[in-house]
């Protein structure tokens, strides 16, 4: 009979740096497991690397949130419209082709160097504050929170409307009230948006996407909320744990200090090791899909994980267990998904990670922690990994 594994998938690392350690035996032991999902339902749980892939690249299995059963109930609701997401063709083709331009690789360089001044800036205010700070509330979180607020046409100034809320929403300790007051008030400030970006379009996304007339208010709207959430969250982490990382791994840190060429390989290298998502996404299947041997069945939910699926040694030779920055082709990783739901801004992440690893490590040579590695704060307690804070010295 074949085990069946508790929804309740441990949360806490053992390394820092690592998976789980009860997942990664999961993964080891079979790539795809039965799991009970909160409401009861015997759905799965996808570990293995190659079956991954092969889910997020099948039109068999669903995105949307009304077709899936849940680990967390507290995020159960309908499909909003624009939130591409969780939407399935056609809808989800009409909303992501309004927004694919935007993110090209060819628009994503022209952006490089409006980016690589956003970071000069933050690296000029780390100086002003002496020889030490914490990394996280003075440059690992700005440098994305500025670039999409500016993407989006919001006022940096005015963050103080959504920075908390997300980090509310992004909690796993919210209550169902507190995560629906916060939601609403993210709801009306970008509502507010739309209608001044109507009324007063500018030179930015949002006002492109009303100007054009494609999407509708609501639409709009929640395009808008879903790129505000993923464009700086995902970013400010991978930044935060990836500095850490590094300096805790000092002959890697010691290879991008020395071959400076190597930052676009070990940008990938550090995503495939260290995939911030706990687990995650859900996909429901819509008819009845062989994968590795094990059938599942119509209506049957899947779980990913992606920090085990990007240590799979079916895939990566070696130890992928090892941070390794010259490792071959590390880009083949999952960390951005895979199929038509891929990360639309995987580009603009990976030039925010460029541009913000390279000149930390350049300018600040001998950064280092101002705290012990154990005391570093790990959010394990919210739905995307990394550190709360990083407190880190520097000789003036």
């Amino acid at each position: 009979m074949t085990e069946v594994i508790s929804d309740r998938l441990p949360l806490e690392r053992q390394n820092p740096f690592d998976p789980p350690a009860e997942v990664t035996a999961i993964r080891d032991k079979a790539p795809i497991s039965r799991l009970r999902f909160a409401d009861g339902h015997l759905g799965w749980l996808v570990t293995g690397y190659h079956q991954l892939r092969e889910v997020f690249g099948s039109p068999k299995f669903s995105s949307s949130r009304e077709n899936h059963h849940l680990l967390d109930p507290r995020f159960q609701g309908s499909d909003d419209p624009g939130n591409f997401v969780s939407q399935d063709p056609p809808d989800h083709t009409r909303m992501r082709k309004m927004l694919q331009g935007q993110f090209t690789v060819r628009r994503m360089n022209q952006l490089s160097d409006w980016i690589g001044e956003i970071v000069e800036n933050q690296i000029k205010h780390l100086r002003s504050l002496g020889n030490r700070a914490d990394l996280v509330k003075e440059f690992t979180l700005p440098i994305p929170s500025l670039v999409i607020c500016a993407i989006l046409g919001i006022d940096y100034d005015e963050r103080h409307r959504f920075q908390e809320d997300t980090e509310m929403l992004a909690s796993q300790n919210t209550s169902p009230e507190e995560l629906m007051a916060a939601l609403h008030r993210i709801r009306s400030f970008i509502g507010e948006l739309v209608v001044r970006k109507k009324a007063n379009p500018g030179d930015d996304m949002l006002s492109g996407l009303l100007v054009t007339g494609g999407p509708t208010d609501e639409e709009a709207s929640n395009m808008a909320l879903l790129l505000l959430l993923a464009g700086h969250e995902t970013t400010a982490n991978m930044l935060g744990l990836g500095t850490f990382a590094l300096l805790q791994h000092p002959d890697q840190l010691k290879i991008l200090k020395d071959e400076p060429e190597i930052i676009d390989n070990a940008v990938e290298e550090l995503m495939r090791y260290l995939s911030v998502p706990h687990f995650g996404p859900l996909r429901t299947a819509l008819e009845d899909v062989e994968i590795d041997g094990h059938v599942i069945k119509a209506g049957d939910t899947v779980l990913a994980h992606l920090p085990t699926a990007n240590r799979d040694p079916k895939k990566f030779p070696g130890n992928p267990d090892e941070l390794d920055l010259r490792r071959e082709a590390p880009h083949h990783h999952l960390a951005f998904g895979h199929g038509i739901h891929q990360c639309l801004g995987h580009q603009l992440a990976r030039i925010e990670m460029r541009l913000g690893l390279s000149r930390l490590f350049q300018e600040f040579p001998d950064l280092r922690l101002d705290v012990k590695p154990e005391e570093v704060p790990l959010r394990t307690d919210m739905l995307l990994y990394g550190v709360h804070s990083l407190p880190v010295t520097w000789s003036e």
